[in-house]
């Protein structure tokens, strides 16, 4: 036997702790006898169980541990291997070793090139621990022989045979597939005739945990530790096929990978030569970049946070354009970068006065809420709103102001906006997910202090996806803006430092909260002295320029401008204005380029010529020799006009009140008062009772096509109804406006600038008002005021004292 271990331990076994456990080449050794109570050397292993009839290597590197096999080799003598529970112990005692050992031979102690000590040990046989004896130089204990008990051929029925096949076909197949064995462990696995041989070669091969090894080293009846054997095969069998399915995805898993990466090297290389920029340089221009970002630490942690997550995305992935998108967005906002602002309140007044003619209770609102602005140093303070009726300049007040303060200047029109995500912006779990309105403006001027003018803000809808004008609420509270919240970016963005503007046409259709947080300013539409001044310092100019004409080549006179205003437009603001000029414009246009002769001075005939017949007729008084016909006064969108109220009365068996004109339930409701108040004051007015009986009375609003409503006709309705009862002409060249009540009270209306502007354009030179509305005249510059008397009333009685002549018709 020792030359067969000679030959095969030859060359110090090239790594011998490495070498497959080998079965004993002597079965017959395996025959040794133990008696009870024999004493052995306790040779104490870390991570080893020892088998019966198998060979193994085992490195010893204790001192104990190496004078115990040195002496037992010495004297050939046999030493009991028991494997420790704690395999950290370096010194472990008896009770900590697992009771069941094995009893071995020492075939060969090998001195290693490292000089480490690989010993050679042959399993023996069984047995369990017992008492100590000694302790020194190493321990020495008292053993009890254990006995493989083997089964009876003839009872077992053949189902021992085939445990051992089964056991060897599938050691064989684990052997074969996991690939950590030498080939020829297969074919000794093949040869091992003797059964229990096989057992215990096959458990000490494979890499069961110690505790299962003890189990199976525990067993006496041999084919009970065959089927516990063979659980463990299965069990490793399973978690063998599980890793290999493991290793074959992950190794698909990376040639894929290496497929890509190899063509990413190749697209980097393409790009590079072509100038274009690699995603690493990508990243390295963000980092450069957000190192000048004046940002607080909250939004440079959330940036930082992202910026890892774009360089762990494939380039090819759907999220990286995303991230992308979402980091460049974060690094064009300008946060905390702001423009200087020129609070020089003259330079304001100048710029206002050059861009707009008139408007001096706006102009002035403005310079003193700058003013404010100014004084406090920062911009919490109430949002402006500037509403009137289209047309007047709300939305170029805004870019005045922002050339006058030096700032810069944006614009989002509101109107038709229904989703909430347009001012809040999308979360970017969305499909083309940007930035809201708000954000998106901020970004265009690049400042985070521009006048942003948000037009439009009475026609914001809801519907389903929201209602916007809650989202604004934040967007114009200053004591909410300092932190506004937009979805796509997802961390606070500081908007107090924004100038907000917004205009409007109604202030009803505006939510009350956003009304709230607003400050309201009206820009009232113009009069025609105005429109005129307006169209002679910037229409005129603007639509020259545009039309490729010089001065020279058109003249228009303030009368001429006029009759524009008056034949061809009607409403509050120039919009109209402007577009009659620029046609004007074109006609000449076309005859300096086709060298056609014209006046360059154009008359009111040539109007015709140029403009067409005209669209509209002034209203004038038309006299007094009617009874029952008065001129009232009206406020429109378009500004202000004459309004005639007619009445008539006719014989009736069955009398009523009758109303046309397209009139309003509250315009029908004056009349009705009026009728009223002539009742229940006909013998103040000398009239006789029963006429009310026999006569049908009928009021009538010309222009029965235009809507006409409001209670400001109520005076003059009542001074038509009385001078048709009293047939009492009415004084000439006199309007009047105001409301009524049941007890004859005169009450205030609005809008006095446009209607006394209209009664002045019509000859009218006596004005009847409610004594309440004195103060609204004196507000009025006196130029418009020329050639006007005002006459206030408290009381109908003083309207009808002096409003109706002695004289009848």
């Amino acid at each position: 036997m020792s030359n067969q271990f000679d030959k095969f331990f030859s060359e110090e076994m090239m790594g011998a702790a490495e070498v497959f456990p080998i079965i004993s080449l002597d079965e017959r050794s395996q025959d040794i006898q133990l008696e009870e109570g024999a004493v052995l050397p306790i040779l104490p292993l870390r991570n080893m169980v020892i088998f019966p009839g198998v060979l193994m290597p085992v490195a010893v590197a204790r001192p104990k541990s190496l004078k115990l096999i040195r002496h037992a080799h010495e004297n050939e003598k046999l030493i009991g291997v028991c494997s420790q529970v704690d395999k950290k112990l370096e010194d472990p005692n008896v009770n900590q070793l697992y009771e069941i050992g094995t009893a071995a031979h020492i075939v060969r102690i090998l001195e290693m090139p490292d000089g480490s000590t690989t010993v050679i040990l042959e399993g023996k046989l069984r047995f369990k621990l017992g008492d100590v004896v000694s302790t020194k130089p190493y321990m020495k204990a008292r053993v009890s022989p254990l006995v493989d008990i083997m089964p009876d051929d003839k009872k077992s029925d053949g189902v021992f045979p085939a445990l051992v096949s089964s056991i060897k076909d599938l050691a064989t197949e684990i052997i074969v597939n996991s690939g950590m064995f030498p080939p020829e462990t297969t074919f000794a696995i093949r040869n091992i005739e003797s059964p229990s041989f096989l057992i215990n070669y096959v458990s000490a091969n494979f890499g069961f945990q110690i505790k299962d090894k003890i189990q199976l080293l525990t067993l006496d009846q041999v084919i009970d530790r065959g089927y516990s054997l063979l659980e463990l095969l299965n069990k490793e069998s399973q978690l063998l096929e599980i890793k290999l399915n493991i290793q074959n995805k992950a190794k698909a898993g990376i040639d894929q990978q290496q497929r890509e990466y190899f063509l990413q090297q190749q697209m980097k290389t393409i790009q590079n030569e072509l100038g274009g920029a690699s995603p690493e340089q990508d990243i390295a221009d963000f980092k450069s970049r957000a190192s000048v970002k004046k940002w607080n630490e909250a939004v440079r942690k959330v940036f930082e946070k992202e910026l890892k997550k774009l360089e762990r995305t494939n380039q090819h992935s759907p999220d990286y354009s995303v991230q992308l998108n979402y980091i460049e967005t974060m690094l064009d906002l300008p946060w905390n970068e702001y423009t200087e602002d020129n609070f020089n309140l003259d330079n304001v007044a100048k710029v206002l006065d050059a861009d707009h003619f008139g408007m001096e209770k706006v102009k002035d609102r403005i310079i003193e809420h700058l003013a404010v602005l100014k004084l406090k140093g920062d911009m919490k303070s109430p949002i402006i709103c500037l509403y009137g009726p289209p047309g007047v300049g709300k939305t170029s007040l805004g870019k005045s102001i922002a050339r006058a303060l030096g700032r810069k200047y944006v614009r989002v029109s509101l109107g038709g906006l229904h989703d909430e995500a347009e001012i809040r912006g999308h979360r970017r779990t969305y499909i083309g997910a940007l930035p809201g309105r708000i954000m998106q403006n901020i970004l265009k001027a690049e400042s985070a202090n521009p006048v942003f003018v948000l037009d439009e803000i009475d026609k914001i809808t809801a519907d389903y996806k929201g209602d916007p004008s809650s989202a604004l609420l934040e967007v114009l509270d200053p004591e909410q803006n300092v932190a506004f919240h937009d979805n796509y970016l997802d961390v606070d963005f500081d908007l107090s430092k924004v100038m907000f503007i917004a205009t409007a046409n109604h202030l009803n259709t505006i939510p009350r909260p956003l009304l709230d947080r607003m400050e309201l300013i009206e820009v009232s539409g113009y009069t025609q002295e105005e429109k005129v001044e307006i169209a002679k310092r910037h229409l005129i100019a603007k639509e020259l320029d545009n039309h490729g004409l010089k001065a020279r080549q058109v003249a228009l006179r303030k009368p001429v401008i006029s009759q524009i205003i008056e034949s061809y437009t009607r409403e509050s603001g120039v919009r109209s204005l402007n577009r009659q000029i620029a046609a004007l414009m074109r006609k000449i246009a076309k005859m300096v380029a086709t060298d056609t002769e014209y006046n360059p001075v154009i008359s009111k005939e040539d109007l015709k010529t140029y403009l067409g017949v005209p669209k509209y007729s002034k209203e004038k008084y038309q006299g007094n020799d009617y009874t029952g016909v008065v001129t009232g006064l009206a406020w429109t969108q378009v500004g202000g006009e004459i309004l005639l109220v007619e009445s008539s009365l006719s014989k009736s068996k069955s009398p009523k009140l009758t109303l046309t004109g397209n009139l309003g339930d509250v315009m029908k409701e004056s009349a009705m008062l009026a009728l009223e108040y002539i009742k229940s004051h006909a013998e103040d007015l000398k009239i006789d009772p029963l006429l009310f009986d026999d006569w049908n009375v009928h009021v009538h609003v010309p222009e029965g096509a235009i809507p006409k409503d409001g209670p400001s006709a109520g005076i003059t309705m009542v001074t038509a109804l009385a001078s048709a009862f009293t047939r009492r002409k009415v004084r000439k060249n006199i309007a009047m406006t105001g409301e009524i009540t049941l007890r004859g009270k005169v009450l205030p209306v609005g809008g006095i600038k446009e209607k006394i502007l209209a009664a002045k354009r019509a000859g009218i030179t006596d004005i009847v008002l409610s004594k309440e509305n004195e103060k609204d005249i004196e507000e009025i510059k006196a130029v418009y005021l020329k050639g006007l008397r005002f006459h206030y009333v408290q009381d109908i009685m003083e309207v009808l004292e002096f409003t109706l002549l002695k004289e009848k018709v």
